[in-house]
């Protein structure tokens, strides 16, 4: 089978059934697989699309809008960017990646939601900790934190992106404070700071979660759940170097929402990296960060499904966080001192009206007007 027109949910559709015969998986995952599969065709029933310039209509079959599905991420995305671009500073980002010991992925499949609660915990109480030292910043900064769980090759690969301003509030909200200059592997922190205080959170929390008979310990890990051998690998985890990458500062804001819209809603693979099928294989490209070479990989369907499924999120955890000023409790009040000590003024009602526009996409006949959806008709997905 040629790549043209090749998705995941046709992989779904012609693998499904033997991946669920080798695979015991949640009820919830099954449907995840069945909504990727019936995502816009008559199964999910279907709406018409009308053009409010020149009054072209077409019937479009309904999207699953699951946020796993690679079809019903770009409109998604796209909305979310809107509605973040009103909330920039004029000021340097920064872009700072957490990950954690290859060793701990196993424990972490088992105990996603919490082991990746953890992570967003351990690492914005570490960006927060350090901006509001008086020795390196002394003020309280925002974050976004984006979380991620695969790599190029689909294998498991938890880590965390956080953009950070350069700079933040002061405590009595009196002061901008823009960050020290620049000198520290591309942040106003030292990389070896960051990642030893996250290091000492991340694991303060696993030992606590451990302790309160939080973690579930099943099939291979099944023995870690021994206490000898769970404090064996916490030693092993505190005597090991844990890595966080500081990555170039962003040219501007226009830069951060480039690229907030390629990550904040991508899914482990979009469906133009796959190429082909063949003979029962998925051959899909990746890049090879050792060379920076993109190469291709042939995997068997139903492996290539299973390494897919790794990066199912449980039900209503949010991959995408706020902290600090950019937190929804202060959010609001805080952007709007930000930008009046930043001598920055905005026309917050013209934005907001902005942000709060129904979906909408471009007239294919006469290529000015946009298109909206009207009389909508659903059906139940089958199964």
């Amino acid at each position: 089978m040629k790549s043209d027109g090749l998705e995941i949910s046709r992989i779904f559709k012609s693998y499904g059934s033997e991946y669920r015969k080798v695979y015991r998986i949640p009820a919830e995952q099954t449907s995840i697989m069945n909504l990727i599969v019936n995502c816009r065709t008559s199964a999910l029933g279907r709406h018409n699309e009308c053009c409010i310039k020149c009054g072209y209509s077409t019937i479009a079959y309904n999207s699953c809008r699951n946020r796993h599905c690679p079809k019903c991420q770009y409109r998604a995305r796209e909305l979310w960017v809107k509605a973040r671009e009103s909330e920039l500073l004029p000021v340097t980002y920064y872009h700072i990646v957490f990950t954690i010991p290859e060793i701990l992925n196993p424990i972490v499949l088992v105990n996603k939601r919490q082991l990746y609660g953890i992570l967003f915990k351990a690492a914005s109480e570490t960006l927060l900790k350090l901006g509001g030292d008086p020795d390196r910043l002394g003020a309280e900064i925002g974050i976004i934190a984006v979380l991620h769980s695969w790599g190029q090759t689909l294998a498991h690969h938890p880590h965390l992106h956080c953009i950070v301003p350069g700079g933040g509030l002061t405590t009595n909200g009196k002061k901008w404070k823009y960050s020290k200059k620049v000198k520290f592997n591309k942040f106003f922190i030292h990389v070896n700071v960051i990642s030893d205080l996250f290091k000492k959170k991340f694991l303060y929390y696993l030992k606590k979660a451990y302790k309160n008979d939080k973690l579930k310990f099943t099939g291979r890990i099944k023995e870690l759940g021994s206490v000898e051998v769970f404090y064996r690998l916490l030693n092993t985890l505190y005597n090991k170097k844990w890595i966080t990458y500081c990555k170039r500062p962003f040219g501007g804001p226009k830069h951060v929402i480039e690229y907030l819209g390629r990550y904040t809603h991508r899914v482990a693979i979009s469906n133009s990296r796959i190429r082909s099928i063949e003979e029962g294989n998925v051959i899909f490209e990746y890049k090879d960060y050792r060379d920076g070479r993109i190469k291709e990989m042939s995997l068997p369907a139903v492996e290539f499904i299973r390494r897919f499924m790794l990066h199912i999120l449980p039900c209503g955890f949010f991959k995408i966080r706020y902290y600090g000023i950019l937190s929804s409790r202060k959010k609001k009040a805080a952007l709007e001192r930000c930008l009046e000590l930043l001598n920055t003024k905005k026309n917050r009602k013209a934005e907001e009206r902005e942000t709060n526009v129904v979906e909408r996409w471009l007239c294919p006949e006469c290529k000015e007007g946009n298109m909206i959806a009207k009389s909508i008709e659903y059906y139940e997905a089958s199964g």
